[in-house]
């Protein structure tokens, strides 16, 4: 029974990484290439070690294998975030067909703020 659920697991996480692969191939432009892969590659990679947890079925396998699921959970967003950051920031282009863009007339490139944030709209100090 625990070859069978194993499987399950492998296959669900190599679909994930299968949908990440088509995710770099078919978005037009990085971040929505960015946000599929980020998903679908944390999930596919889940769910293998998942089922590498139960094949093996040692307490130290296991462990390490949930301890890394629960580093790339906490990790891959906030580099995905950070990744789209820069790329903003150093003006990579959004796609054409890109309907709404929250952060145009919104920021401030040479302070890297956000207008309404309260460190945008405080008074600066002055030195002496």
């Amino acid at each position: 029974m625990a070859e069978i659920f194993t499987v399950v697991l492998l296959l669900i996480g190599a679909l994930f990484m299968l949908i990440a692969g088509i995710g770099i191939v078919r978005m037009p432009d990085l971040y929505l290439r960015m946000s599929t892969t980020t998903k679908a590659a944390t999930l596919g990679a889940g769910f293998i070690l998942l089922g590498a947890a139960i094949y093996f079925n040692e307490l130290g396998i296991s462990s390490r294998a949930i301890a890394t699921i629960i580093f790339l959970l906490i990790t891959a967003p906030v580099a995905a975030h950070m990744l789209g950051r820069a790329a903003f920031f150093n003006g990579v282009p959004l796609w054409r067909g890109t309907l709404y863009n929250e952060l145009r007339k919104r920021y401030d490139k040479p302070a890297h703020k956000l207008a309404g944030s309260t460190q945008f709209n405080a008074p600066k100090k002055e030195t002496k």
